[in-house]
């Protein structure tokens, strides 16, 4: 049997996801659909459906819901031979409560899973020297110490075999203080090639509302560029040398839920394939705006010809579009 390395990996924490299926507080839904999350996981799943081979290194718990991811993950095709399965353990749940104005919270059974039990001694340094693009996540830093030694470990990995590092901070101040938020997503905001943020997590971090001085300010931390994720409002994508921005796709929305991990992972193909970054910022954008149109994180993420179709009819509208 051959075996083929992916192209991108990643390590964090999956969480299996109920999300409510009528609108209203938490105490009073009867419904909910099961699905999966976690960032890292919705991001490895989404760079799959964009077509190019994906793995995850994580713990899950040896429960149904462990099993059951790796059902899901082997059905898309993400490669599991670096998830441990660790006994007297569980996996990690949440659920997604749908307010009356269309927004959504959120509300966590994580603590003391098996995903925050992965530590530098789980990690296969071979396995990363392998890949093309690491992607890591600020999630992964905040869930437990032995997460945020692996996750900079995994990086000076990638760095020293030339691999292409990717990061979402993925700020959540319910996980770690302000201060050590901040502390930590500027340090390693300067080890990666790619930071991927938010505007409000951009202005968190520099003090600055303006989201083009931001994303300059943060470039003097090191990366080679950096991309703001703007809602409604598109992206703006800045290098040392340029700054893009693209307008966001415009569909019925009925949940945002994993949108900037769908964004994340059209980036990260983007740049396998060597697309310049204005078509990036408009792939990207497509990739997520797609995938709010259905309920849940996973379930919604687009294939490859969905986002190429809606690609193909900007390109045609477009004429300055650059392959």
């Amino acid at each position: 049997m051959l075996y083929f390395m992916p192209e991108v990996i990643s390590l964090g924490e999956p969480m299996v996801e109920f999300c409510a299926t009528s609108r209203g507080p938490l105490k009073s839904i009867e419904f909910f659909e099961r699905g999966w999350g976690g960032d890292v996981s919705n991001v490895i799943v989404a760079v799959s459906r964009l077509g190019h081979r994906s793995g995850i290194m994580c713990r899950i718990g040896n429960d149904e819901f462990g099993e059951c991811f790796l059902e899901m993950w082997k059905s898309e095709g993400v490669d599991t031979s670096h998830v441990i399965v660790e006994s007297n353990a569980f996996t990690a749940v949440y659920f997604i409560s749908i307010r009356e104005d269309g927004g959504h919270e959120f509300t966590y059974y994580r603590a003391n899973s098996a995903a925050s039990h992965f530590s530098p001694e789980d990690l296969d340094l071979n396995y990363i020297s392998e890949a093309r693009i690491l992607h890591v996540s600020g999630i992964t830093q905040a869930i437990s110490s032995s997460c945020r030694e692996a996750t900079f470990k995994a990086i000076e990995a990638a760095r020293e075999s030339n691999v292409l590092v990717s990061y979402d901070p993925n700020i959540r101040l319910k996980l770690w203080s302000l201060n050590l938020a901040k502390a930590i997503v500027s340090y390693t905001i300067g080890m990666v090639d790619f930071v991927l943020l938010t505007g409000d997590e951009a202005k968190l971090i520099t003090g600055i509302d303006n989201v083009r001085d931001a994303a300059l300010k943060i470039l003097e931390f090191g990366p080679k560029v950096v991309v703001l994720k703007l809602g409604g409002e598109g992206c703006l994508v800045a290098t040392s040398s340029d700054v893009v921005r693209a307008p966001a796709y415009r569909v019925e929305i009925i949940d945002t839920t994993g949108a900037g991990d769908a964004f994340d992972a059209a980036f990260i193909v983007g740049i396998l394939e060597n697309m310049s970054l204005q078509r990036i910022a408009y792939f990207a954008n497509i990739a997520a705006a797609l995938k709010c149109r259905g309920r849940g994180a996973v379930k919604p993420l687009p294939y490859r010809w969905e986002v190429d179709k809606v690609l193909n009819k900007l390109e045609e509208s477009y004429k300055n579009f650059k392959s």
